[in-house]
């Protein structure tokens, strides 16, 4: 009797619900829009479960502000009609403000920012974004053409809120790709999360400034921030040595994947966070690091390492030394750090107190490294002390290498075989080394499940002679009108003959330049340049003779150069199999000449002869401000015949303090220089003048009636080897150090002096 008694009530509790639910979902509206006024009407209108549809098409110079108060159940949602055909182009940008806002489906491309930010969780400084989402965006090279000019593509701010399964490729303006901001309580202790997205290649930097993702600033770092990252693919994420940099505490970075990224995951301010179950593969490539540890109380635990090349701070592993008492902004100690089951698979460095030196004096203390695995199968012993370890309890450790002795009690030799699992990683075969490393439950981030299933993942770099052969005839304008209408990745091969240029030939694509018989073609030119590399472009040129004899009767020509000012691609510069001769019309007339920030990811010359040429050969020193910029990554020069070159063969300038890059290299080898770098106006007075260069391998060259070499190092513990080479009439290499104390650090055997 009871039951049936209450039996109305509960039908019309029912009853009100359902209608309540259904009216609020007929109350939801959606509205399309197809301009910016119409979305500014829409915005105005606004309720909880409503959505703004952007129509399909290019919509540029839009600044998007979405602003709304939405619910948990009811978000209020901007998305595209249709993912990944909606572009935002020119000077566009998004700003959401509120709570339980929703963005997906939007492609950034073929513009910049005019703001400091592509995607703010803010609309302004105080009206930030709560427990909001963006999802599925796409920002793709979107870059301020002033390549110094810092800006975010994704700055963080608010709480609860969650970036994920976006694209972001490509960035080659100063500034980091997404950053976490912690400028403000209502930031602090933020639990975002940003997860399962694509970070495609992000190129050479070529200074500070380019890390992928950062959480905090030095400012904040005693503040909790709490965010996850989990999930994301870094692809050659080679910006600078910080690929992630936490400047902040209480964070936790799990199952990320690092592919042949150059630079750390680092732990450079903030105590207390959680890195775990992260991958990296290196596969050998230049400068791939691991992990750097500062700071207290962090966790390394279940992280696989494997084919990392890279030393120093941007080593497999690293644990630094601090700065006592050290200001907020510097290196705190390493205090109560748990490295455990981490697995060091053909790990060239693990560093340990690296950074020593006069004011970083604060070693590790009370950590421990435990059940690791250390297996590098050249036999190579990579672990490195640079200053007291013994707060560093190493216990039931294994490496199939000896160790140095201060640690071996803590890291035991054994002889282990490893195989590869379904996973993708190696573990050991014998069973009772199971416990050892990284565990086989782990499951690394596929490519495929990152970023928006709807936009591929395509090389950003073209490479060369990727595209068509061009058969290109001796006539007039020719060169000149078949550069203009090439295609990317092209080769132009040159029909025998001579090539009298008298425009000059703007680059802004990649091409080659080819002779079909190699030293059948000559090429002179009538303008004070021939070349131009310009924004997008990057150029090879092979078996060409190259002659100045038609240049202007003019001082300061130049054979090649980059665009003067406002290049924001990297380019790629090689020649081959040529002869350049009669660059003497003038004095100053030099081979090749990189404008101010202009960046290169190589230059090479291979199997050339220089001759009569009276400025410099390669000129990449125009960042003279002293803030740790250069012109070029490596310059390569090999099997070259220089003869009566009056200026240096290599200028190379890197400036200041910035221990942010791994570069500048040269490597020269194999090359016969004679009566070279002794011209008046040659103010470095060297055949090869190189400040600041962090790598130099200068090995079996001759030298011959020449300026000497003068090598200038700053910071960094450059890597100089001077080997093999012969000095004949020559004086000998000159090498200083201009910061650290006491005689040079470079290597100088079995040269000849003659």
């Amino acid at each position: 009797m009871n039951k049936s008694k209450h039996f109305p009530t509960v039908i019309f509790s029912t009853f009100v619900i359902l209608s309540t639910v259904f009216c609020q979902q007929v109350m939801a509206k959606s509205w399309s829009v197809k301009s910016q006024v119409e979305y500014k009407s829409a915005l105005d209108k606004l309720s909880p479960g409503d959505e703004i549809i952007l129509s399909n098409g290019t919509w540029n110079n839009f600044e998007i502000l979405f602003e709304g108060e939405g619910t948990k159940e009811e978000p209020i949602t901007l998305k595209a009609e249709t993912k990944g055909k909606v572009f935002l182009t020119g000077q566009s940008n998004l700003r959401l403000a509120g709570k339980h806002l929703v963005v997906t489906g939007l492609v950034f491309k073929d513009g910049y920012t005019p703001s400091n930010s592509v995607i703010a969780f803010r609309s302004t400084k105080d009206n930030l974004a709560y427990h909001s989402r963006v999802s599925e965006v796409v920002i793709d090279s979107y870059n301020n053409p002033d390549k110094s000019e810092s800006d975010y593509w994704v700055a963080l701010y608010g709480k609860h809120n969650r970036f994920d399964h976006s694209y972001l490729e490509g960035k080659q303006n100063k500034g980091v790709t997404v950053a976490v901001r912690l400028d403000s309580e209502d930031s602090q202790e933020n639990h975002h999360r940003i997860d399962h997205n694509y970070f495609g290649p992000r190129p050479i930097f070529g200074s500070n400034g380019g890390e992928t993702l950062r959480i905090g600033t030095s400012h904040y770092s005693l503040s909790n921030s709490y965010t996850v990252v989990e999930n994301n693919y870094f692809d050659r994420c080679d910006g600078e040595v910080e690929i992630i940099s936490v400047k902040s505490a209480q964070n936790t970075i799990r199952n990320n994947v690092f592919f042949e990224s150059r630079g750390t995951l680092t732990l450079r301010h903030g105590d207390g966070n959680l890195i775990e179950e992260n991958v990296f593969f290196g596969n050998g490539v230049d400068h791939t690091g691991g992990i750097r540890v500062i700071n207290k109380n962090q966790i390394v635990r279940n992280n696989y390492l494997e084919g990392l090349t890279g030393y120093r701070f941007g080593s497999g592993f690293t644990v630094m030394n601090g700065v006592p008492n050290s200001k907020i902004n510097r290196y705190h100690q390493v205090d109560n750090a748990l490295v455990e089951n981490n697995s060091f698979i053909n790990v060239g460095h693990i560093q340990l107190a690296a950074g020593s030196d006069a004011e970083r004096t604060a070693v590790p203390i009370n950590s421990t490294m435990q059940n690791n695995l250390i297996f590098n199968e050249n036999g190579q012993q990579p672990f490195t002390l640079f200053d007291d370890v013994s707060g560093i309890a190493f216990k039931g450790n294994i490496a199939n290498t000896l160790v140095d002795e201060k640690i071996a009690l803590g890291v035991k030799q054994e002889k282990i075989t490893l195989k590869r699992a379904d996973n993708g990683l190696l573990y050991p075969v014998n069973k009772t080394l199971a416990a050892k490393g990284s565990k086989k439950s782990l499951t690394p981030t596929l490519k495929s499940a990152t970023g928006p299933s709807w936009y591929p993942k395509i090389e950003g770099v073209v490479a060369f002679d990727s595209g068509k052969t061009v058969q290109v005839k001796d006539e007039a304008d020719a060169l000149f009108n078949a550069v203009l209408v090439a295609n990317e990745g092209d080769v132009l091969v040159l029909a025998d003959g001579q090539y009298d240029v008298r425009k000059m030939i703007d680059v802004n694509k990649t091409l080659t330049i080819k002779a079909k018989n190699k030293g059948k073609v000559k090429v002179t030119f009538q303008r004070s340049t021939l070349f131009q590399i310009s924004n997008g472009g990057s150029l090879t040129l092979d078996g060409l003779n190259i002659s100045g004899m038609n240049s202007p009767d003019a001082a300061g020509n130049t054979l090649i150069r980059t665009q003067k000012w406002g290049m924001v691609d990297n380019y790629r510069f090689v020649v081959r199999n040529s002869n350049i001769s009669a660059l003497d019309t003038n004095h100053s007339f030099h081979f090749f000449d990189s404008g101010k920030g202009a960046f290169a990811n190589y230059i090479e010359l291979t199997d050339n002869n220089f001759t009569h040429i009276t400025g410099d050969i390669l000129r990449l020193n125009k960042e003279i401000e002293d803030l740790g910029i250069y012109n070029t990554e490596y310059a390569i020069v090999k099997n070259n015949t220089f003869k009566n070159v009056d200026g240096a063969l290599v200028n190379l300038y890197r400036g200041g303090t910035d221990e942010s890059t791994f570069g500048p290299h040269l490597e020269m080898t194999n090359n016969k220089i004679e009566n070279s770098g002794k011209g008046k106006r040659n103010k470095s007075a060297a055949s090869l003048y190189l400040h600041g260069v962090q790598v130099v391998n200068i090995e079996t060259n001759t030298f011959e009636n020449s300026a000497p070499i003068i090598i200038e190092h700053t910071v960094g513990e450059p890597k100089t080897l001077i080997k093999t080479n012969t000095f004949n009439n020559t004086t000998s290499p000159s090498v200083e150090e201009l910061h650290a104390k006491g005689p040079h650090t470079a290597v100088l055997v079995d040269n000849k002096q003659l």
